[in-house]
């Protein structure tokens, strides 16, 4: 994992109206971080909340969780904690009150944000992990919604309206399934709310994308993933459909809360609340004409952290996205630079000379760029097996910034970098048709360039390569003659890359062989 003499251990704390999460994230900033602990426990802060303010029930229960946040931070040696509450503290008449207690009892500075600070640092969080230029951010909470508007991947503006799971079924639901009359009064409270953000259908024209995150819109993208057998284990990246979400809220009608809470891919604790979110969701994605947004892991907390990751650039978020999420990564599991660049180097050479033949464009190459610097990752587990280590590392973390078919794929290059035939299992259902294909020639070519660099020492400078209709000849550039790295490359690449190119192989360096080189072929 992380290992660097300048890495902090920072805790972000949001105390929410239904949840309280702390992430526990070592880093270095500008360099690199990992996400190391997290915390989650269902305070229902907003439960009972009256004219009064937070009802004592709640307000112990909130106490309870920040001790025991508080008690781990110590104990761990966080070297910074980063603690915030929304909505039902902003919005409670003693708020400021339990504030100054959870200060004096617990030892913990709470930031109440305000609306428009809690949906700009969702929109950070997000920006880090989607690629959205121009388009729209969804935060459903337990208390409120956060909408936000994106220009050139930078915040413009934002609005947080009621529209919690939590605080709409307090004040509207109170049958089990949910009465008609129920339902009506939520879709008009839904609809009033939306009314009042007089910037939204303006904003609301094609080609604008729109990106969900927090608590409920996850849940709701997984119960959509396990209906349909979705085979990675992250929601990186992920695609809700507003047809899906359609189909989650006839089941959640339909079904009494006992049914509801052993329903695929939805937490017992969200049973009895996240309808209502639900249908706020499918009212915004109406409104903004959107039959689909992608999921972004990243929310709040994450937004909060990379303002302190991030906090030398002039705006906290990652220039190029995909390139940093693969470094981040890289980093983490602490690989070998020098060998994976010149791994990198080679195989897009043999990528931009072999243009002709394959006719793969920019996004291909970052794929085959991506797995290059990580083929290797799964080392850090074990050297045998460490090609499987790797997909596994890469499929279970995923990659910011890259779409689930992406991530799948540099997964498999990784997979199949030192040996085995290249398949689209288990990915298949993310695939494309020329996916099988595209597979075969770009592992052939990150196996060429790995055991081109057998040594690990970057004794092949470059290679060229030249065909005709039945020959590919693949020239390596070297001051001494590479004995191993042809060798290797010959006994384990020579076969693929013939099968993905459909020529015979012709291997040579241009410096000559020593006499005992000579005798032995």
């Amino acid at each position: 994992m992380l290992s660097h003499p300048s890495t902090q251990r920072i805790a972000v704390i949001d105390l929410g109206s239904n949840t309280a999460r702390m992430v526990v994230i070592s880093t270095v900033p500008g360099y690199a971080y990992n996400l190391s602990d997290e915390i989650r426990e269902v305070v229902r802060l907003r439960e009972g909340m009256s004219p009064r303010g937070l009802s004592a029930e709640a307000t112990e229960r909130a106490f309870f969780t920040l001790r025991l946040f508080k008690d781990y931070c110590d104990s761990a040696g966080v070297d910074e904690i980063i603690a915030t509450a929304t909505s039902a503290v902003r919005d409670a008449y003693n708020g400021a009150l339990f504030v100054e207690q959870v200060q004096e009892e617990i030892g913990l500075l709470l930031q109440v944000l305000d609306g428009e600070q809690e949906a700009y640092y969702g929109t950070l969080g997000a920006l880090n992990e989607v690629l959205v230029s121009n388009g729209f951010v969804v935060d459903i909470g337990g208390g409120s919604a956060q909408i936000s508007e994106v220009e050139d991947r930078r915040y413009q503006r934002g609005s947080s309206v009621p529209l919690g799971a939590l605080a709409l079924t307090e004040k509207f639901v109170g049958s089990d399934p949910i009465k008609k009359s129920d339902y009506s009064a939520v879709q008009q409270e839904i609809d009033r709310r939306l009314d009042s953000i007089d910037w939204l259908k303006e904003a609301a024209v094609e080609g604008k994308e729109l990106v969900g995150l927090g608590g409920t819109i996850r849940n709701l993208a997984r119960m959509q993933a396990m209906r349909e057998d979705y085979p990675l284990n992250t929601l990186h990246g992920y695609v809700l459909t507003r047809s899906a979400l359609a189909e989650s809220i006839d089941l959640l009608v339909t079904q009494p809360l006992a049914d509801r809470k052993s329903l695929p891919g939805l937490n017992s604790d969200r049973a009895d609340i996240i309808l209502p979110g639900a249908m706020a969701m499918a009212t915004i994605m109406d409104q903004l004409q959107k039959d689909s947004l992608t999921i972004s892991i990243n929310g709040l907390r994450e937004g909060l952290f990379f303002e302190r990751f991030w906090d030398h650039l002039s705006y906290p978020v990652a220039g190029d996205v995909r390139r940093f999420s693969v470094l981040n990564m890289a980093r983490v599991y602490n690989y070998e630079k020098k060998h994976a660049n010149h791994v990198r180097f080679l195989a897009d050479r043999l990528f931009e000379q072999l243009l002709p033949l394959h006719g793969y464009d920019l996004d291909d190459l970052s794929l085959l760029d991506a797995a290059a610097i990580l083929h290797d990752l799964g080392s850090i587990i074990d050297y045998y097996d460490h090609h499987k280590h790797s997909q596994m590392l890469i499929t279970n973390r995923g990659l910011a910034g890259y779409q689930p078919r992406e991530t799948a794929l540099i997964a498999l290059l990784a997979r199949y970098h030192r040996k085995g035939k290249p398949g689209l299992e288990p990915y298949d259902s993310l695939m494309e048709e020329s996916d099988e294909l595209r597979l075969m020639r770009l592992a052939a070519m990150l196996r060429m360039a790995e055991f081109l660099e057998r040594g690990r020492n970057g004794n092949v400078d470059d290679v060229t390569v030249s065909w005709d209709e039945t020959t590919l000849r693949l020239t390596v550039v070297a001051d001494e003659y590479p004995a191993v790295e042809l060798w290797e490359a010959e006994k384990n690449a020579s076969k693929l890359i013939e099968k993905a190119f459909g020529k015979e192989l012709v291997l040579e360096s241009t410096a000559a062989p020593a006499p005992w080189v000579a005798a032995s072929f």
